[in-house]
């Protein structure tokens, strides 16, 4: 069990390493989805290098490594006593977010939301900042 799991576009894969370094240092444990590359091929490609590389698989309900991600992504939801949306965020992570909230796991928003959404109300901590959230722990 982890302290935290993050969620966030992995475009996003720069802040969303700054804050499990920082949740890290304040004796956090967190699953990491960014330590998977999104390029099996090309790991340390720029993450949005990785994203269209990732983005292109054609046949991805029967590629093998989306599987092997969809499992440790669902797994790092499953095995966390709380999680973050860390914005921006895609379809992905509303995704996500909507298993996390199905699971009972207690959902913290990071970032500003762009237009009011009724189901942003999932979520019981709010912060526009990752800095202000950081504040808390």
């Amino acid at each position: 069990m982890t302290d935290y799991t993050i969620l966030s576009k992995f475009r996003n894969k720069e802040q969303c390493e700054m804050l499990v370094r920082k949740l890290q240092e304040k004796g956090k444990t967190c699953y990491n989805f960014c330590e998977k590359p999104a390029d099996k091929n090309n790991p340390e490609a720029h993450p949005e290098e990785q994203m269209k590389a990732f983005e292109a698989v054609e046949n991805f309900y029967n590629d093998e490594y989306f599987k092997e991600i969809f499992e440790k992504d669902l797994d790092g939801l499953k095995n966390a006593q709380k999680v973050i949306v860390l914005l921006p965020a895609g379809n992905s992570v509303h995704i996500e977010a909507g298993i996390a909230y199905g699971l009972g796991k207690p959902l913290i928003l990071i970032g500003k939301v762009e237009k009011p959404e009724s189901l942003y109300l999932i979520f019981k901590e709010r912060y526009e900042t990752m800095e202000k959230f950081l504040e808390t722990i």
